[in-house]
């Protein structure tokens, strides 16, 4: 734990750093959404930008006032949403495939007449 200690205190952390990483996991979940084919690897790639808020959020709170906890409250929200949002995008995942055999989004076209 120590040497753990010693490591961050010596080291130089930067806002930056991770805003780079929160900007990086956005842009592969952006990616992912308006690339993909398959709704699970959508579910993912929205995960993904979920995740790149959190990291915002988190990061900016602890540089802006580190005594305050707003961000990881929000990031404890963020966390909650994206697990309902898993339970319900999966359940929504398995009634299409159980109705068209197929999780491709291209040939899925419920709600057309």
């Amino acid at each position: 734990m120590e040497l753990f200690k010693t490591f961050i205190s010596d080291c130089d952390v930067k806002l930056w750093y991770f805003l780079v990483i929160s900007a990086v996991l956005f842009c592969i979940g952006i990616f992912g959404v308006l690339t993909r084919r398959n709704l699970v690897q959508i579910l993912m790639s929205i995960e993904l930008i979920l995740n790149s808020a959190m990291i915002n959020f988190v990061a900016f709170s602890a540089y802006q006032k580190p005594e305050s906890q707003f961000g990881t409250i929000f990031a404890i929200f963020i966390i909650m949403v994206a697990a309902c949002e898993v339970g319900i995008g999966l359940a929504i995942i398995l009634s299409i495939y159980r109705n068209k055999s197929t999780t491709d989004v291209s040939k899925i076209n419920i709600l057309k007449w």
